[in-house]
Parts: structure tokens; C-alpha cells; sequence
């Protein structure tokens, strides 16, 4: 599986372990940047990996910043992209099975064996393929307001 990861200036060295870390495990993973500590807009590379995982250049996408909630708005402004900022393992399970999200985004204060943790298993998920789910999805992406 290939997976695309980003951050804002937060999250440089989380991105760092992360992809060692999945690499690691045996996943594919291509950085969408930003490579240094100085302050970046996160919309620039939110849309980046948003574009990547849209367009199928990667399966799945992360994305890190401070909280996590910046970034997560930005990749979901991108068509196809159905990204859920997420706390904890419960939240990263449900938004596979439920949402069938593509992209998790995350924020830098989590400590990084937790991060692992959602990581894992947001990977890890399958989408359930529940009718009432694919019908909300669809609502979802058909939506045109």
C-alpha cells in the first residue's frame, strides 16, 4: 500500500518517525512536505496530499499539524477526499468502517506510541461496504450546495 503524508511546521519530526515507522511495517510512503521547521501555509500541502490521494498517486494520506483541525478542513475541500481528524484508535476504526475515510489527520500533541496506535489502525480498517454507510457517503459526495 502506498501512503502520502504531510504536515505543517509542526509536525516535521512526527512526519519523520512516522514514516520510518511505516515504512518499517512495509508500506510505500511518499512525503508531500514540508521538510523544514520554518512556518508554512498548511493548505499548500493539505491540497498536495488531498491531490494525491483524489487522483490515486497513493491509497491513503496523513496529515499532521498542531491540532489537526486546519489541515483536516483544507484536504477536505479537495474532490474525493473524505478526510477525518482523529484522537484515538476508537475514532480512526469508525471513520474507516463508517466514513470510509482516506485521509486521517492528526494533531502534533499526541504522544507518537498513540499515534502509532490510530495510525495502525486506520491502516488497517477496511470500509464496512454497509449499504446505509455507502448511501450516506454518497450523500455526501453528491453534494453540490
Amino acid at each position: 500500500m502506498k501512503i502520502g503524508i504531510a504536515n505543517d511546521h509542526h509536525g516535521i519530526e512526527i512526519n519523520k518517525e512516522l514514516t520510518n515507522f511505516l515504512i518499517e511495517l512495509g508500506y510505500n510512503v511518499i512525503n508531500y512536505g514540508p521538510v523544514s521547521n520554518d512556518p508554512v501555509d498548511y493548505p499548500i500541502y493539505s491540497f498536495k496530499l488531498g491531490e494525491a490521494v483524489s487522483s490515486k498517486e497513493v491509497d491513503m494520506g496523513i496529515i499532521i499539524c498542531n491540532s489537526g483541525i486546519g489541515v483536516s478542513i483544507a484536504c477536505n475541500k479537495v474532490k474525493g477526499v473524505r478526510c477525518a481528524k482523529v484522537n484515538d484508535e476508537w475514532e480512526a476504526e469508525m471513520t474507516r468502517l463508517h466514513n470510509d475515510a482516506n485521509i486521517i489527520a492528526v494533531g502534533s500533541r499526541l504522544p507518537m506510541e498513540e499515534l502509532k496506535k490510530i495510525i495502525v489502525k486506520f491502516l488497517q480498517t477496511e470500509f464496512s461496504n454497509e449499504e446505509r454507510h455507502q448511501r450516506r457517503i454518497d450523500l455526501i459526495n453528491n453534494y453540490n450546495g
